[in-house]
């Protein structure tokens, strides 16, 4: 009886897989193809430059290190439209910048000072820093 229910259950598994082979045959076996990667334009000489991802999980990296007294800038490209960081906010530098869908946005850092810069979307669900040390 086991046995019989073995081979029931191994029928079923092997007509699923069929199944599943059938479907990936009919769209080639191919994964719909992934978005192109947005172009970093290349930051002049001796400029420190970090790209942030925006995305429906906030900013990756979640905060950036600079060197104080050495040129920095932060490239923002906002990956999807189901994310309300549809802009960044700078309060400390009373700074705002539209963040368009697949577009690197640059913005040039003050780093005269060692200190902390926040950054968030524009509802402040989403926060990030830049440490300048």
């Amino acid at each position: 009886m086991k046995e019989h229910a073995f081979l029931q259950c191994a029928r079923r598994a092997a007509a699923l897989g069929v199944v599943l082979i059938a479907a990936c045959s009919k769209s080639g076996g191919k994964a719909a193809p992934a978005e192109p990667e947005v172009a970093i334009p290349a930051a002049a000489p001796g400029v420190q430059q970090t790209k942030v991802i925006v995305d429906d999980k906030g900013f990756t990296p979640s905060h950036v290190e600079v060197q104080k007294g050495k040129p920095a800038s932060l490239v923002f490209v906002r990956t999807t439209d189901d994310t309300c960081a549809k802009e960044v906010v700078f309060p400390d530098l009373k700074l705002e910048k539209e963040l368009p869908l697949r577009t690197a946005v640059n913005i040039d850092i003050p780093t005269g000072d060692a200190r902390t810069l926040t950054f968030q979307c524009g509802m402040a669900m989403y926060k990030s820093a830049v440490v300048i040390q």
